[in-house]
């Protein structure tokens, strides 16, 4: 089989650090365009990865002749630039969150359909060992009934992070639309939907923009979830994290409580009612303060899913339902009420 080609659309933080690098050490691919609106910061990237540079994302996915698109860019553009792929026959991996409404999450579904290609949403934490091992657990039963949780993923904020530091477009409702829960707390619906493998239907929120002198969007969440078996719990989203960063997820069961990335050396804690304890030796949890970030495991599973014609574990339906927390959170917190999410 010869190589998958490959168009990067956006050239800053994410695609420099995880999609073009572990598009890279792929073997089965090759990265033939990249794209940036800043024609300095297309041209730098191409030259380092051997790809023809454009400013166009139309033109670079059509002319490119590739076969995968991988969208790199600020929230607003999630939608329109995948269903353009799409549309032009590619297969699309698209960062989160995967787009700014409803609707424009199912149209990305439905262009994903009609064109038979696949859609695949960037929530890399779903691949990190702790949380694969947290969900092999509890669907094994070892914590029995599962009572209640609290995920949080919070840090200093985007300027720390994206290439345009405080003048980054995270910080403006019109690209970003969604703040520190579009941004981190989207990561964790997704990531908790995954290792208890259950639905949530109903969300209640608050959130403040307090964190942030030059921002107009949310920089601090607390979100309040039942799932549709009876569990319930907390998700904090925020960027007010001063000194050092958060990514730790902790389970409540009938026979006892996993304590996720929560520990500097142990990436899971098993705690028993029967006063044993089992320490996970599972690797690093991904983080913004982490160097040698070398594969996200985002990048291989996607290449694997279309060289072998298989689903993506988080296509775009999986997506969909992960965004759909964050937007009732966004109502909830609007409404000052609790938002039902459909039962099925």
């Amino acid at each position: 089989m010869s190589k998958l080609r490959v168009a990067v659309i956006g050239c800053g933080s994410i695609s420099k650090l995880r999609h073009l690098p572990e598009y890279v050490s792929n073997k089965h691919v090759e990265i033939v365009a990249v794209c940036d609106i800043v024609k300095e910061r297309a041209e730098t990237t191409a030259k380092e990865y051997s790809a023809k540079a454009y400013t166009d994302y139309e033109k670079a996915i059509s002319e490119s002749n590739a076969d995968i698109v991988s969208v790199c860019l600020p929230n607003y553009l999630h939608a329109p630039v995948s269903i353009f792929a799409l549309e032009q026959g590619k297969h699309v991996l698209c960062e989160k969150p995967m787009a700014t409404s409803e609707e424009e999450a199912i149209q990305m579904i439905e262009a994903s359909k009609k064109a038979n290609k696949k859609l695949m949403i960037a929530h890399n934490q779903r691949f990190v060992k702790s949380h694969e091992k947290a969900r092999q657990l509890i669907s094994d039963g070892k914590l029995g009934k599962i009572y209640s949780f609290r995920t949080a993923f919070g840090h200093g904020g985007p300027e720390g992070w994206s290439i345009d530091g405080e003048n980054s477009w995270f910080f403006r409702k019109k690209e970003a639309f969604i703040g520190a829960l579009g941004d981190l707390g989207v990561h964790k619906a997704d990531v908790i939907r995954y290792i208890l493998d259950t639905e949530f239907v109903e969300v209640a929120s608050m959130i403040e923009s307090s964190a942030k002198a030059n921002s107009d969007v949310d920089d601090q969440a607390v979100t309040i979830l039942r799932s549709q078996n009876g569990i319930i719990g907390t998700l904090t989203a925020s960027w007010a994290y001063k000194v050092g960063e958060d990514n730790a997820t902790i389970i409540y069961g009938e026979k006892g409580m996993l304590r996720l990335e929560d520990d500097p050396q142990y990436s899971m804690i098993v705690k028993y009612v029967d006063g044993t304890n089992v320490n996970y030796e599972l690797g690093q949890i991904q983080t913004n303060d982490n160097d040698g970030q070398t594969s996200s495991g985002v990048i291989d599973h996607f290449v694997d899913c279309i060289r072998h014609d298989k689903k993506p574990l988080i296509d775009g339906e999986e997506g969909y339902k992960s965004l759909q927390i964050i937007l009732a959170a966004l109502e909830s917190n609007e409404q000052k009420r609790t938002i039902k999410l459909n039962e099925n």
